[in-house]
């Protein structure tokens, strides 16, 4: 019979229960994290569940690119000094926060919430790419050119460099080439199947600045 470790007390074994349940946390640490948050001041407690709670219960997704956000749409899509006629496709917000931090790209995002997997039964209608295709046929239409001062249209496909990332980028490649708009890809500085979450600043930004034309 497997060992069960026995907790003094109901509420600290559902505490246990409820931290153990994030992902890459182990009973034993689920275990040292509740006992540490006991030795706290309630109000320290307090404050950190209620911005759990808050970030839950509030927060939103941009309605232009899906990014999270405090309001309707985000502080990268209200930007006006952006530029707004590149769009930069990426699997998860994760994606945002690592090309944010290179401080060579300058458009907006696309969040795609995933990538295409048939083995995880994540298939297009799963992903925003509908919205996406939407945004580029927006951008493409004339009134936007006759807006535009010129400036081309560009998508930037931001993906992981797997088989699943490439999959992902030639479906959306196929959906939106035919709009006339440019399509490109990180150049690959990035290895086969890495993810950008986890790539250096140097790296990725330029991958960023070197991108080039997307060939499926």
């Amino acid at each position: 019979m497997a060992y069960k470790e026995q907790y003094p007390s109901r509420l600290l074994e559902e505490a246990v229960d409820a931290i153990g349940s994030l992902p890459g946390v182990g009973r034993r640490s689920a275990l040292r994290l509740a006992l540490h948050l006991l030795k706290q001041p309630q109000e320290n407690v307090h404050h950190f569940t209620a911005a759990i709670d808050a970030l839950r219960d509030n927060v939103r997704y941009c309605r232009n690119c899906m990014m999270i956000s405090d309001d309707d749409i985000c502080s990268i899509c209200s930007d006006r000094s952006r530029d707004h006629r590149t769009i930069c496709v990426v699997e998860s917000v994760r994606d945002v926060m690592s090309i944010e931090k290179t401080g060579q790209y300058h458009g907006v995002y696309h969040v795609l919430g995933g990538i295409i997997s048939p083995i995880n039964g994540v298939g297009p209608s799963d992903l925003t790419i509908r919205q996406l295709t939407d945004r580029v046929a927006a951008l493409m239409s004339p009134e936007a050119m006759f807006d535009s001062d010129g400036a081309p249209a560009e998508v930037i496909l931001a993906l992981s460099g797997d088989v699943e990332g490439e999959t992902t980028s030639f479906y959306i490649y196929r959906q939106i080439a035919q709009s006339g708009v440019k399509v490109s890809s990180l150049a690959r500085g990035l290895g086969f199947g890495d993810d950008l979450e986890y790539a250096d600043e140097l790296t990725l930004g330029r991958s960023i600045v070197n991108r080039q034309i997307f060939k499926p």
